[in-house]
């Protein structure tokens, strides 16, 4: 294992959910982000759906009535952060202030695949920032509908859509987007889940690469920590992979999770320094990594770096 990545101090309900008569019966934890003040907000599907937590697992604030909560993206707009959230049960694509004023809406392009009645489920957003030497154009992904990913300009103008035939095959849920800098050079990492792999593209929509194949299950999303990526995956842990996308170790792992009875609802398998369903993460200032899971009543781990 890694050096950088051999002590970390697991800390169980790291958070706890607030109540409420949703959030008992759903509650699923499905994205989470840090703000630069340090602030931990977590997605989840209840109301209210937007949480604020301290750093030491405090709840600050909430808002929001999401009840398909699912993806969670934090970007920066003129000097100022702003969130883009992805429901899958409303369908609801929309940018946000931190406050919860919607700026922005998309829906789903007119298109073929939907005119004549395939499914549209968004599950995540990227952009690509114009800080980080993009072009601001908007990627969502249709990850539990028609497995398409869709390109709009930062105005919310449709571009195009991918459906992986253009790179390495045809997309089988792509679930989770995320911007990638570690090159230098902005590019969009798709996590093609049920193809067990991330597709690369040019923020022009041109496909680079693939990876992740040969070692990843069930990736969902990939969040940059220096110059890795820190992968969860639902079926059941984090895989760390380093800057040019190889496997550097697994943190957590519950090896056939999905193969136990109840899976993954089943509390009695949720077990301190096993993960159980991680569906996103985040890392904040201090290299500590945040991960949410897919399971009635959420479930919010913190991985503190030991020195």
């Amino acid at each position: 294992m890694s050096t950088l990545f051999s002590n970390y101090q697991w800390i169980e309900n790291w958070a706890t959910i607030p109540s409420s008569p949703l959030g008992e019966t759903n509650g699923r934890t499905h994205g989470i982000a840090v703000l630069r003040n340090g602030e931990i907000v977590v997605f989840h599907q209840a109301d209210p759906a937007v949480l604020f937590y301290s750093p030491e697992g405090t709840l600050l604030r909430s808002w929001g009535n999401y009840p398909g909560a699912h993806g969670l993206t934090v970007v920066e707009e003129d000097g100022e952060e702003r969130f883009w959230l992805v429901d899958e049960v409303t369908k609801r694509v929309v940018k946000t202030t931190l406050s919860g004023e919607v700026l922005q809406s998309l829906g789903p392009p007119e298109i073929s695949t939907y005119l004549q009645g395939g499914n549209y489920i968004p599950t995540w957003v990227a952009v690509a920032e114009e800080r980080h030497g993009g072009n601001g154009d908007i990627w969502v992904s249709d990850g539990y509908g028609s497995s398409l990913v869709h390109r709009y300009d930062a105005a919310g103008h449709y571009l195009s859509t991918l459906d992986g035939t253009e790179g390495a095959g045809r997309f089988n849920c792509p679930h989770g987007l995320n911007l990638d800098t570690r090159s230098g050079e902005p590019e969009f990492c798709i996590a093609d889940r049920g193809n067990r792999r991330f597709q690369v593209y040019g923020v022009d929509g041109i496909f680079r690469r693939t990876f992740g194949a040969d070692v990843l299950h069930s990736p969902d999303v990939a969040i940059p920590m220096g110059n890795h990526l820190v992968v969860p995956e639902l079926i059941a842990g984090l895989s760390i992979l380093d800057g040019e996308d190889r496997l550097v170790t697994r943190i957590g792992f519950q090896e056939n999770a999905d193969t136990l009875a109840g899976w993954p609802n089943e509390r009695s398998w949720v077990r301190e320094g096993q993960f159980n369903s991680p569906h996103s993460a985040a890392v904040d200032a201090h290299g500590s990594i945040f991960v949410v899971e897919w399971i009635t009543g959420g479930r919010i781990t913190k991985l503190v770096r030991s020195e």
